[in-house]
C-alpha cells in the first residue's frame, strides 16, 4: 500500500476530512430547500445538474459560480475552472455537455482574461460558450457559469438511483501537478485536447447502462462529495483507501482534501464493473472500484487493517436537503 501521507493514521485522516473547509462549505444548500421547499434530488434541488423534459429529449442543465477572491486573484483560471466545472456537473448526471453561458462582472482587464480562460476551457472540451451576460465597472469581479446537456432518455445518472450492493469506483486522472495556493489538482497540460473525450465517457458508460448513479469530485473532496451522494438515500461505504488511485506525489490526507481536474464517483451494478473500469482504461484513465455501497449510513475509510467513521450521513449531512422520498 502507498503511504497514506506524513504516517497519519485513518483516524487522523478522517478528522483532518472532517474538518476540510470545502466540506463544511456545502452544509448553506440546505437554504434552498428551506426556501423553495422540497427536494427532487433528480429533477433539482440535489443532483449536480436537473434533468428538464423537453419533448423526446432529457436535457441536464446547471450553474456554478466562482469565488470572487479567485477571479480577482486570477481571472484566466477562473475563466478555465467556470468551464471545467460545468462540464463536470454534467457529466455527472450522465450527459453530453452541449453549450455554456456566462456572466462576468468587474474591470475590464480582468473581464478580458476571465473571457479568455472561458475561450480556453471552450477549446479544451469542446463546448461553445453561446452568449451570457457582460458588465464593465469598477467593483468587485465575479464570475458565473451555466452549462447545458443531454442525456440518453431513461438513462441519467441520480444519486436517487444509489443502492445497497452496487459497486463504488474511483474513476478519473492522476496525471497533472498540485497548484501550490489552492487544492487543486490540474491535469489541464498533462490531458490536452484529451479532456474533451474523457469528459464524455461519463455519457457513454451512462448510456450503456454500466454506471447509474455518479458524483463529480469538487470542492468537498473525494470523501465529502461521497458523502453528498451517500445522503439522498441514507447509504454508506466502507472506501478502501489501499484500492484508491492517487498521485505518487501527493499525500493520501491532501488527494482527500482536494479538487481534481477529473475525478467521479460511480456506481455500477455489481455486474458491470469490468465494463465500467474497460471505458475509462481505453482512454488512459484510472477506474478502480474502492468500495461496496450498505445501508448503514456510515461513510467509513479503511487502511493497512485500520477502519475509521468519517461521517454517518444520516446525523451529520453534508448539504442537508431532504432525503429522497
Amino acid at each position: 500500500m502507498k503511504p497514506t501521507g506524513a504516517g497519519q493514521t485513518v483516524e487522523e485522516i478522517a478528522e483532518a476530512v472532517r474538518a476540510l473547509p470545502g466540506l463544511r462549505a456545502k452544509a448553506p444548500i440546505a437554504l434552498v430547500a428551506e426556501v423553495l421547499g422540497g427536494s427532487d434530488w433528480e429533477a433539482g434541488p440535489g443532483d449536480d445538474g436537473a434533468v428538464v423534459a423537453a419533448g423526446d429529449e432529457t436535457l441536464i442543465v446547471g450553474g456554478e459560480v466562482m469565488l470572487p477572491a479567485f477571479v480577482q486573484a486570477d481571472p484566466f483560471a477562473a475563466g478555465l475552472a467556470a468551464m471545467l466545472t460545468n462540464v463536470n456537473d454534467l457529466a455527472a448526471m450522465g450527459a453530453e455537455p452541449l453549450a455554456l453561458v456566462d456572466t462576468v462582472v468587474g474591470p475590464e482587464a480582468v473581464a478580458r482574461k476571465a473571457l479568455e480562460g472561458l475561450r480556453r476551457g471552450s477549446e479544451l472540451y469542446r463546448v461553445p460558450v453561446v452568449g451570457g451576460h457582460l458588465t464593465i465597472n469598477d467593483g468587485p469581479p465575479s464570475l458565473s457559469a451555466f452549462g447545458l446537456g443531454r442525456a440518453t432518455p431513461g438513462r441519467v445518472l441520480s444519486v436517487r438511483n444509489a443502492a445497497p450492493g452496487q459497486s463504488l469506483l474511483f474513476a478519473g486522472c492522476i496525471e497533472g501537478t498540485m497548484r501550490p495556493d489552492f487544492p487543486f489538482f490540474g491535469s489541464f497540460d498533462a490531458r490536452g485536447g484529451e479532456l474533451a473525450g474523457d469528459i464524455r465517457t461519463l455519457a457513454a458508460v451512462a448510456s450503456d447502462g454500466a454506471v447509474v448513479a455518479a458524483k463529480d469530485v469538487s470542492m468537498a473532496g473525494i470523501l465529502g462529495s461521497l458523502g453528498m451522494l451517500l445522503e439522498c438515500g441514507g447509504l454508506g461505504v466502507t472506501v478502501d483507501l489501499d484500492a484508491l488511485p492517487r498521485p505518487a506525489d501527493v499525500g493520501m490526507a491532501q488527494w482527500l482534501g482536494c479538487f481534481p481536474c477529473l475525478a467521479f464517483l460511480l456506481c455500477a451494478p455489481p455486474d458491470r464493473e469490468k465494463d465500467c473500469i474497460a471505458a475509462f482504461h481505453e482512454r488512459g484513465l484510472m477506474a478502480e472500484v474502492i468500495g461496496t455501497l450498505d445501508d448503514s449510513g456510515l461513510l467509513r475509510i479503511a487502511a493497512g487493517g485500520a477502519t475509521a467513521t468519517v461521517l454517518d450521513v444520516r446525523t451529520e449531512p453534508v448539504t442537508g436537503l431532504p432525503p429522497a422520498p
